[in-house]
């Protein structure tokens, strides 16, 4: 038995013979996952309230987890700012040592969150262990990076001067994060953080909260002091607000939309916090004439398709250049047409559900725009009776204005477009608000650097369909956001910079 008086024996001793949702019911019901984590603690919500967590796939209940509001998060935070000073002075070495074993933990209990990823969010499960398997990469490389927070010294202004520049961890870091990598995106804010010596205070999205609950239960195993890792789980507003209004929590990531990003920024105002955002993207990828045609389908069909389009970074506006159209998108059609759509649990699943009822409806409404306005829909395979399941679809002859040029359609959904020159590529690329990430397929390398260096985003693939790297700068620009995460720069965010000009003399 844990501190906690909750069972931590590994749910994957007893697993091989339950299926991938029973083993996510094991690990929710073993590790007590329905309460949230502050100072050390598994706390229920201080009026007892519930939200329930639902399988996006059948719509049945999964898990009744605590709702909580303003009180709990001015706890956690009480929490976290009292962990902090200690925290920070543990050295280096110690917080690196920590964070090693919590990502051993991830690599030991794998399956078993892979299972409750798709137990709460939906997606296939070998992408659901991908994303284990990416947040393992994060935990690794800041157990790393923990020891690498490097100063420097430099000459002074005078000869008896000297100055000594340090990084010291920026505070108590409130960390707001999504549904769609719902334990990734947790590990990808809070391992630089921890690492740079920064309390935390979570809160999950309401849609999947079990994963950063077992996240928290890693932690807890790991051996983080009480009060340094706390989740808050429940109601977004109050909570948010909580974080945002206190002065103590010197730093905000988020990842979410840009409405909401923009509020947060304006509510962080007041007690000027740093802020760290990765808002919506609305990735173009283009495809010119001289790309190898079957590359380029494989890395769009990636692109678009992966997590059912529901990723920041998905292929959101297919242009294809005229030569290679007509061949492009009969292929793309026919490899759209082959996906296999149904529960994320079920063999040679490869496009689950949308995460909920709103986010069909979203669709729906930017489908029935597109149709009203003359596209040409090509649809794919049939998709379950029950479930939020929307119907991979392929749109052609879509003009600019039609609303999901602009807006991200997070759903298995392709428009694509025809294109001329290169110029005219570069202007429909950056004609949006967003610019998180783009895609280019061309075997011309001049023609690579040239459109590369003039696409507006944070992150470029080249004939490749996916970007994610632990060790490069991931963030977008314009309304994508600020602030990068991964590699050094990822640690950097949740670091101050200090310079201390020293005199070499001494009075007596």
């Amino acid at each position: 038995m844990s501190s906690t008086g909750l069972n931590s024996a590994p749910v994957r001793g007893n697993a091989p013979h339950l299926s991938g949702l029973d083993r996510a019911r094991a690990l929710i019901r073993d590790w007590g996952l329905g309460r949230a984590y502050i100072n050390g603690e598994w706390r229920r919500a201080d009026s007892g309230e519930t939200i329930e967590v639902f399988d996006p796939a059948t719509g049945k209940l999964l898990a009744d987890v605590a709702f909580m509001r303003t009180s709990e998060a001015r706890r956690a935070i009480d929490a976290a700012a009292s962990a902090f000073p200690a925290w920070a002075a543990e050295l280096a070495k110690s917080r690196a040592t920590i964070l090693r074993r919590w990502r051993g933990l991830m690599e030991e209990y794998l399956e078993d969150l892979a299972c409750l990823i798709t137990a709460e969010q939906g997606k296939p499960l070998d992408q659901a262990r991908r994303e284990v398997i990416g947040a393992i990469a994060y935990a690794e490389w800041y157990g790393e990076e923990a020891r690498r927070a490097y100063g420097q010294t430099m000459p002074g202004n005078q000869p008896d001067r000297r100055v000594v520049i340090q990084k010291q961890p920026v505070g108590v870091v409130a960390a707001i994060t999504p549904w769609n990598f719902p334990l990734t995106m947790v590990v990808r804010k809070c391992a630089p953080a921890l690492a740079a010596g920064c309390s935390v205070v979570v809160k999950p999205a309401e849609d999947t909260p079990l994963c950063a609950l077992a996240v928290a239960k890693l932690a807890e195993m790991a051996g983080f002091p009480a009060g340094v890792f706390n989740v808050v789980t429940g109601n977004p507003i109050p909570i948010a607000q909580a974080l945002t209004d206190d002065f103590r929590v010197r730093m905000l990531s988020f990842t979410g939309s840009t409405a909401v990003g923009k509020r947060l920024i304006v509510q962080c105002a007041d007690t000027v916090k740093k802020t760290a955002m990765e808002l919506g993207g609305n990735a173009p990828f283009i495809v010119m004439d001289d790309a190898d045609l079957d590359d380029a389908v494989a890395g769009a069909m990636i692109s678009k398709y992966r997590n059912s389009g529901q990723t920041c970074v998905c292929a959101n506006r297919i242009f294809v250049q005229n030569g290679i159209y007509d061949a492009f998108v009969e292929k793309f059609i026919a490899a759209t047409r082959d996906m296999r759509v149904g529960n994320g649990f079920e063999d040679g699943s490869e496009i689950g559900p949308l995460i909920n009822s709103r986010a069909v409806a979203k669709v729906e409404r930017l489908l029935n725009d597109a149709r009203k306005r003359g596209g040409v829909f090509h649809d794919g395979a049939d998709i379950p009776a029950q479930g939020y399941f929307v119907r991979p679809t392929v749109i052609t002859d879509l003009p600019l204005d039609a609303d999901c040029f602009e807006e991200e359609l997070f759903a298995p959904v392709a428009p694509i477009y025809r294109f001329e020159t290169e110029a005219e590529a570069i202007a429909l690329a950056n004609s949006v608000k967003g610019g998180l990430s783009s895609y280019l397929y061309s075997r011309d390398i001049g023609r690579i650097h040239r459109i590369a260096e003039a696409l507006q985003t944070g992150v470029v693939g080249i004939n490749d369909g996916t970007t994610s790297h632990e060790g490069a700068p991931f963030g977008g620009v314009k309304e994508s956001g600020h602030g990068r995460e991964g590699g050094h720069w990822g640690l950097d965010e949740y670091l101050e910079v200090k310079y201390l000009n020293i005199a070499l003399t001494q009075s007596l």
